[in-house]
């Protein structure tokens, strides 16, 4: 299991000063399911390596000084195989901390001022288990301003045929400070195998709040990382989010994912800090001044639907349920119907609702269907309106006319309200890097002019009147987080 830095900055072998390690000398830590070396295999003034060599104790894993026996271990020997030695994981999550723990902290008492500053930072991991493969190892880096180059390792070098393992060799490329830096490895390399090798408690929340401390409220990705990190306990995820955005809680916790099932779906990341001058008064954030960006969206769709008289509304991609939970508790909509593409995210939204729990004409008011937007369905046609809020931008360019039709000229609706992002407000996000989208699955956001160009071509195309109004906290400059057109016929 190896781990190499490397700077260019000159003079590069401040890195030592940072990482509290001699370049001059090999030294050897002792931990508790092995050892850890440091060394560097090349210290110039124009450049410097540090690497950080695990020699793990399979033996002493398996007899109680780590991680216990895993599936298998009843048969002989079938204990003792296994990949934990190899590969980077929460062992390599922990000597980290161990070795390098006060680079981690943040001081350096010869360079005090370099440990602040921002370096162009070369990371290669040899070996890393990414359940999810390279796109969720994008989905973790990416956001955090990393250049991201991923090589799938083969099962065999001898045998091509028997195809590409599920690890990968990882470089990453930066402009960060060194402990930000360790930070995101120690957070993010278990959160990437999806598993730790020791009893998670709820110190682990702490851990977790402190080294992700200035990032990981504002990541895309926060929810799948606290799941992962908190190995899927409950009750410790809903704490963690709790205590980066209280309000957030309840949008971003997830059910614990059956054994197999590794992709969950991401959070969007937190509403960007008010504008200079905003005041306290800032309706935009999630720290319990207002309601949340996603508060504000529900609420703007649902005025929207009670403007229009609608009494038969279908959502779609309604996802886990979080608009039809507000529409089935108004009375005044008797009809009320989700639909998506995912079936898992249907059964999260059976949950939510707990439609099992529903007094009778309570359940006879909704439904939930399984289908895809880009293809005709009768079932979605005589409904009052739709609402389709923040899905458009999740399919591919050349699947909106698709969409179109099936909506605007199939279902046709006499109502429709549509939301998706602004893709000018992503500057005001400080965790989402230049050119960046909102959410990893997202295949395009569209500017204000874009998204007005799109409806008023498409309210034009099928019979339908277009307006359209900003979400959420209005900046003077880049207009409003999120955006919606409400069309009428």
């Amino acid at each position: 299991m190896l781990l190499t830095i490397t700077s260019t900055t000159p003079p590069a072998t401040d890195l030592g000063y940072l990482l509290h390690k001699n370049p001059s000398r090999a030294q050897t830590f002792k931990l508790g399911f092995g050892q850890a070396h440091v060394f560097y295999p090349e210290a110039s003034p124009e450049r410097c390596t540090s690497a950080l060599l695990l020699d793990i104790d399979p033996v002493g894993l398996v007899r109680g000084r780590g991680a216990g026996p895993g599936p298998g271990a009843d048969q002989d020997g079938a204990q003792y195989v296994s990949d934990r030695p190899y590969v980077a994981s929460s062992f390599l999550s922990v000597a980290i901390g161990e070795v390098f723990g006060t680079a981690l902290a943040g001081r350096s008492r010869e360079r005090a001022e370099l440990a602040q500053t921002p370096l162009p930072l070369d990371v290669n991991l040899s070996v890393v288990p990414a359940r999810g493969g390279e796109v969720t190892l994008r989905r973790l880096f990416e956001p955090l301003g990393y250049e991201v180059t991923a090589r799938p390792l083969p099962l065999d070098e001898q045998y091509s045929e028997w195809g590409e393992s599920r690890y990968l060799r990882v470089e990453l490329r930066g402009t960060v400070r060194v402990r930000d830096l360790l930070a995101h490895l120690t957070v993010l390399i278990p959160v990437l195998d999806d598993r730790k090798h020791y009893f998670v408690a709820d110190d682990e929340v702490e851990k977790l709040l402190r080294r992700g401390e200035g990032w990981l409220a504002a990541h895309p990705e926060r929810a799948m990382i606290t799941q992962r990190y908190l190995k899927h306990r409950r009750s410790l995820i809903r704490d963690a989010l709790e205590r980066l955005e209280p309000e957030a809680a309840e949008e971003d916790a997830v059910e614990p994912l059956p054994p197999g099932l590794v992709d969950q779906e991401p959070g969007e990341p937190l509403p960007p800090a008010p504008p200079p001058g905003a005041g306290e008064g800032s309706k935009e954030t999630r720290s319990g001044r207002g309601p949340s960006l996603h508060d504000q969206r529900i609420a703007a769709v649902v005025a929207a639907l009670k403007a229009y008289g609608a009494r038969s509304v279908v959502d779609l991609g309604c996802g886990e349920g979080r608009l039809l939970r507000e529409l089935l508790a108004d009375r005044s909509f008797e009809r009320v119907v989700g639909m998506d593409v995912s079936y898992r995210s249907l059964e999260r939204a059976r949950a939510r609702l707990r439609l099992d729990r529903l007094p009778p004409r309570q359940a006879e008011r909704i439904t939930l269907l399984h289908g895809a937007l880009t293809y005709r369905d009768r079932r979605l046609a005589g409904f009052d309106a739709a609402a389709v809020v923040e899905v458009v931008e999740h399919l591919d360019p050349p699947r909106l006319s698709a969409f179109e039709r099936v909506l605007f000229e199939q279902a046709r609706p006499g109502c429709v309200v549509l939301t998706t992002p602004n893709v000018e407000h992503n500057v005001r996000y400080p965790g989402l890097a230049e050119g960046h989208l909102r959410h990893a699955d997202h295949r395009f956001e569209w500017t204000r002019s874009e998204f007005g160009a799109w409806a008023t071509a498409v309210a034009t195309r099928f019979g339908y009147s277009v307006k359209i109004s900003g979400v959420g906290l209005e900046d003077p400059e880049v207009g409003a987080p999120s955006q919606m057109a409400v069309f009428t016929r």
